[in-house]
């Protein structure tokens, strides 16, 4: 990994190298407006910069200034990737880190430039893109100060306390806060809680383990991590939430599944997730001798999410919300 002196080195070299190639030309204001040695004037009204909340190295909320209306943006979290998509602010992106998601496609490859992944950040692509803000997930946190000296890091998250439609509304905000598009969150959001809602009265009363696959084995998710959606708001009442003590959730015996014995079981496969696994290896493992005499099997409830990638990785994004809440309806017959 190169040092941050490096990268500073990088990104400064880079940048006088366009700003000789760019002299003379002038430069788009944000309603298109140019200003620069052709004669013109800049947008009075348009703030140079704007204060946000974000998260810091230690996921702490902080006051963040980030460039107004920014023309280049790195994007190492595909929730963020997912917004400005939505948001139309695609062509921004000039760097983006790699995903198997159908419908961030477009961002693999191209005039975007490869940035490594959500987990392995490559720091001197990052550098090289020359971007006027940055926004990673919760996997490249402890790359944050380092990235830091390249940009200004945006770094948001969902809460599972406030829920993941609130969140992703935040999350929007906050995106559409930096680019004057706020009066678009409204639509953006719209019919997300009266879905929930649907899904709250079809699931009533109901008891669920919502468990992942990975590796051969089965961990049991809590309400307060990955998955929330599922208890939090689709209404399902957790019932292994005492068995849960880590973010990735705790292996649980089959045993215990047969003792507790929900009326749903909800399975998000990290291997297909990731690229590694298929839903029949899961199956293999999830319906076995055991878990054949729970009410979920026997009921036919034994719920495998359709897009394993979108809720593994994707979380806070307007899109994979939409396909998170498809994942649930379908098996509960809500339309």
């Amino acid at each position: 990994m190169k040092s941050a002196k490096h990268l500073r080195g990088l990104a400064l070299a880079l940048a006088l190298a366009v700003g000789l190639g760019l002299s003379g030309c002038s430069t788009p204001a944000p309603d298109g407006s140019r200003s620069g040695s052709a004669g013109g004037s800049a947008v009075a009204s348009a703030p140079a910069s704007v204060t946000i909340k974000s998260l810091n190295a230690t996921k702490e909320t902080i006051d963040l200034e980030v460039p107004y209306d920014a023309r280049r943006v790195a994007v190492m979290d595909l929730a963020a990737l997912d917004i400005l998509d939505n948001l139309g602010l695609g062509d921004r992106v000039v760097g983006a880190s790699q995903n198997s998601l159908d419908y961030l496609a477009d961002y693999n490859g191209g005039q975007v430039a490869n940035l490594g992944t959500v987990k392995e950040a490559d720091l001197e692509a990052v550098a090289a893109a020359q971007p006027d803000v940055i926004f990673i997930g919760g996997r490249l946190a402890r790359l944050y100060d380092e990235l830091s000296q390249i940009a200004p890091v945006v770094f948001l998250a969902t809460d599972s306390e406030k829920g993941v439609i609130e969140s992703t509304r935040e999350m929007t905000e906050t995106i559409a806060a930096m680019f004057g598009k706020e009066d678009e969150v409204d639509e953006l959001m719209s019919g997300f809680q009266q879905r929930a809602d649907a899904l709250k009265a079809a699931s009533a009363g109901s008891t669920a383990l919502v468990g992942m696959y990975t590796s051969g084995g089965f961990n049991v998710l809590g309400s307060d991590g990955r998955a929330s959606l599922i208890t939090n708001e689709a209404g399902f009442t957790n019932i292994a939430d005492d068995e849960v003590t880590a973010t990735h959730g705790n292996e649980i015996s089959f045993e215990t599944v047969v003792e507790k014995d929900p009326a749903y079981i909800f399975v998000l496969n990290r291997d297909a997730a990731i690229g590694r696994g298929s839903e029949e290896a899961a199956k293999d493992v999830v319906e076995n001798e055991l878990t054949r005499s729970t009410t979920a099997y026997r009921d036919g409830h034994i719920v495998y999410l359709e897009h394993p990638g979108v809720w593994y990785t994707a979380e806070g994004g307007v899109t994979a919300l939409d396909v998170m809440l498809s994942d649930l309806e379908g098996p509960l017959g809500v339309k």
